[in-house]
């Protein structure tokens, strides 16, 4: 680490804040991502109150060094926030749950709130009814900030009567890359290989990801597709791409340790998500130097100029976004100059040592105000 950096990131260890981050998890996808490289480089002294989450989250946090606390209920969650050794000066509440304790926590302890708002998916009546109640909630009085790592987020709660004052639009942002040296994955064929990065479930768009790799497949024979992750549709997934032929050029290896490696072997990276906020993965490409085709849906747009840093399709126009990815597949020339485009935006705009000082100030303000 240069010492220009070093000093910027060691400042927060000398002030006196302590954020308290409330979180409920499925397992490490995007926000925890986002959270434990907050964790670890963003101003302030940070401790995760994990309000659910499998037991390889809590591993993943500790090995990095993350202070953590398991708060199954409300009980744990008032002793670990009233413990007089680690009482916050703050709170951070992440997601549905993580607000709603957090703002109970925040009622209770006379605590200031910020919530991060890493986007919706409001595909049935009870997540409907989670966005209308968060965006309500973050009209209290007790939620001095409202973190949007989106422009799309912060209009949605611009409209639902949250104070433009509130308001911060602050993008995830990515660590400076390790320095190594990137071998190609064992299971990853020496072939043309697009590939689908994240949850296998309805919001991330692996069905649609797949219909558009099966027509890619059959026009191109030796394309090759790939879908890192996992989640409940993966069986109906497997099932299709066993229906279509095509188990052998399809692929579907599961939860990858080294996703890194997995990125840098993809000829270009397919974002078929029908609904996201700024996704982890698309910054990842972008900072590897993976051309990125993608529907244009949630932040993405605010990250991506079409034809300049990525090829944006409309949203579920699986046409659309075939097309797109056929023309990187066949023009090694732009795929090298959006790559090269992307790389220098994800560096200017989403580099999170430079992001430190807008979390710090927004933490002092919200503490004072």
């Amino acid at each position: 680490m240069d010492s220009a950096l070093g000093e910027q990131l060691s400042l927060p260890l000398e002030a006196p804040l302590q954020v308290a981050h409330l979180v409920s998890s499925g397992g490490f996808y995007g926000l925890e991502r986002m959270l434990l490289e907050h964790c670890q480089h963003a101003p302030g002294r940070h401790r995760v109150l994990l309000l659910a989450g499998p037991d390889e989250l809590v591993a993943r946090f500790q090995a990095a060094g993350v202070a953590l606390t398991r708060c199954p209920d409300l009980l744990s969650l008032w002793r670990a926030v009233d413990d007089p050794r680690m009482r916050p000066s703050l709170l951070n509440g992440h997601g549905f749950k993580g607000l709603i304790y957090g703002w109970l926590a925040a009622v209770r302890f006379g605590l200031p709130l910020v919530t991060t708002q890493h986007g919706f998916t409001p595909r049935n009546r009870k997540q409907r009814f989670y966005t209308w109640l968060s965006l309500r909630l973050c009209r209290a009085p007790q939620v001095r900030s409202v973190v949007c790592v989106a422009n799309s987020i912060a209009r949605l709660h611009s409209a639902a009567g949250v104070r433009e004052a509130k308001l911060q639009v602050i993008p995830n942002g990515l660590p400076p890359p390790p320095e190594r040296d990137f071998v190609r994955p064992p299971q990853a064929p020496a072939a043309p290989l697009i590939g689908f990065v994240g949850r296998l479930s309805a919001e991330k768009g692996p069905d649609l990801f797949v219909e558009l790799a099966i027509r890619l497949c059959r026009q191109h024979p030796e394309l090759h597709a790939v879908l890192l992750g996992d989640g409940p549709q993966r069986q109906a997934l497997a099932t299709r791409i066993e229906a279509a032929g095509l188990s052998a050029r399809i692929l579907l290896p599961g939860y990858q340790d080294d996703m890194a490696a997995w990125l840098h072997a993809l000829d270009v990276l397919v974002i078929s998500s029908r609904t996201e906020g700024t996704p982890m993965v698309l910054l990842e490409a972008m900072q590897a130097g993976v051309p990125v085709a993608s529907f244009a849906v949630g932040g993405i747009p605010d990250v991506i100029s079409h034809g300049d840093s990525g090829l944006l399709a409309p949203s579920g126009a699986t046409d659309h976004l075939a097309a797109a990815v056929d023309s990187l597949l066949q023009d090694a020339g732009l795929r090298q100059r959006l790559a090269d485009s992307a790389r220098l935006a994800q560096l200017a705009r989403y580099h999170l040592p430079a992001q430190a000082g807008r979390w710090l100030q927004l933490y002092r303000d919200a503490v004072g105000g």
